[in-house]
């Protein structure tokens, strides 16, 4: 990551950013009767992400960009840092001014857009970006801490973009498994179980889903448990490094994009990453089941029986609903094995998400309230929306198979019933499901997103985990 330091202003900057609010006022300083002459003559130079350019010929600095940061709130300020970030060289000193009158969440927000805006996946053929960046700010004794927050949630979201990113010719289950001790080695603390082969032998649903690649699948458990903690919560990421769609095979359009389909495991992995960076007080397993959904002679059928890691079976109906079934294995060892105070499960699971919510907002799903609405705050805080949906109860019917426990994808509204799978698993803990296919994705750069993977869910959970937990998220409380 290119750095980002709060310092005084300067007159070697070939850059300002001049941030502007929906009234026009701005910390122009001695630029401002340049800056407000040029906003009068620009409708809406105010408004959210919009840039608007002040050539300054033989002057420094040599330009000035004005930012728009909408109604100020922080999500104004991450959109205008990530469009000031994109409109700057990448060699070239950036200074961007924040007015005096702004707090931590405005400076927060605008560092998050400048590292979020400024991503680039590490294998690109463009260069990362090389200049400086300095934000001027007056002095607080919190801005310190709330750039560091900012930095650490920033990494989190650049490592699951980078890991989703990753063609899959390159990211087998294997390599992600690697990645993952990799990344846990460097952080003092932190605990990493890799469990491949003979030791998957209850993993049911992950064997049969990877039994058709000739990448065997992984079953991975980071843990960052502090001195102290007194809660613990554990991550849950459907990690499929690349999805067929098996004997149910897919169309070329809905495979193409199938290397994102471990964004799930990529977000509960980069926030448990950034657990441990902040020393946030809360214990904090994530559990990622790994596996490649392939075609070949040793494929699961649709019609097989698949006995899960708590002993019960499902029947498959669909190979191309494997994400459950992966899943439903690792909700059942957090809840026989861990003796977590809450699971929270992250998963590109299913299509009908972008059908109902569109393609950037996240479904939820809980039968906890204050959990359902902890969450859907830090996802709100974070620049990561998501609407809560029912579990309706009487659309469990459908699960009923003759042969098994249940059945893996009955038809009917597929995220609710995908939802209503996964709640046999988490034995009475206190659950959440997020449904993050369709925004795990973006088709272009859209305020703090690049194009390519999002990095979606990072942030809302490490915004969740940064919460007061005690008390609040306790069962029973």
């Amino acid at each position: 990551m290119f750095a980002i330091r709060l310092t005084e202003a300067s007159d070697d900057a070939a850059t300002r950013v001049v941030p502007i609010g929906p009234d026009g006022s701005s910390p122009a300083g001695e630029l401002d009767a340049e800056v407000h002459a040029l906003i009068k003559q620009t409708d809406g130079a105010g408004e959210t992400g919009r840039i608007t350019v002040l050539p300054r010929p033989l002057s420094r600095p040599a330009r000035v960009l004005l930012a728009g940061t909408g109604d100020g709130d922080e999500a104004g300020w991450r959109a205008a840092g990530a469009a000031a970030i994109r409109a700057a060289g990448d060699d070239e000193v950036l200074e961007v001014l924040l007015p005096a009158s702004a707090g931590e969440a405005a400076l927060r927000g605008l560092a998050e857009g400048l590292w979020l805006g400024g991503y680039r996946y590490r294998d690109a053929p463009k260069a990362p970006r090389s200049g400086e960046v300095r934000i001027v700010a007056a002095h607080s004794p919190g801005y310190a801490e709330t750039l560091t927050r900012a930095q650490t949630t920033a990494a989190a979201t650049w490592l699951a973009r980078d890991l989703t990113n990753t063609p899959s010719s390159v990211k087998n289950p294997e390599w992600f498994a690697e990645q993952i001790v990799a990344a846990a080695a460097e952080r003092p603390g932190m605990t990493v179980t890799v469990r491949a082969g003979d030791e998957l032998s209850r993993f049911g649903g992950l064997l049969a889903v990877g039994g058709g690649s000739v990448s065997p699948p992984r079953f991975v458990e980071l843990s960052w448990n502090p001195p102290g903690a007194t809660t613990h919560v554990v991550l849950v990421g459907k990690g499929i490094t690349f999805d067929t769609g098996g004997i149910s095979i897919k169309p070329r359009d809905g495979m193409k994009l199938m290397k994102k389909d471990m964004g799930g495991a990529a977000a509960v992995v980069a926030a448990t990453l950034g657990a441990a960076d902040l020393n946030l007080p809360v214990r904090v397993t994530a559990l990622t089941p790994l596996a490649e959904n392939a075609i070949s002679g040793s494929a699961f059928r649709p019609g097989d029986v698949i006995t899960h890691y708590d002993g019960t079976t499902s029947e498959n109906l669909n190979s191309d609903a494997e994400g459950r079934i992966v899943l439903a294995d690792a909700l059942a060892y957090a809840s026989e094995q861990l003796a977590p105070d809450l699971v929270l499960n992250l998963a590109t699971l299913t299509g009908a998400n972008a059908v109902a919510l569109g393609k950037r907002t996240a479904a939820l799903y809980s039968p906890d309230d204050e959990l359902a609405a902890a969450l859907a705050e830090a996802g709100a805080a974070a620049g990561e929306r998501m609407w809560r949906l029912p579990l309706v109860e009487d659309y469990a019917e459908n699960l009923r198979s003759d042969i098994a426990d249940r059945v893996s994808a009955p038809g009917g509204p597929g995220s609710v019933m995908a939802a209503l799978f996964l709640r046999d698993f988490f034995g009475g803990t206190r659950w959440a499901h997020l449904d993050m296919s369709a925004p795990s994705w973006s088709e272009s750069d859209d305020a703090d997103l690049s194009k390519g993977a999002t990095g979606w869910g990072a942030r809302t959970l490490l915004r969740f985990l940064s919460a007061p937990l005690d008390g609040r998220q306790k069962p029973g409380a």
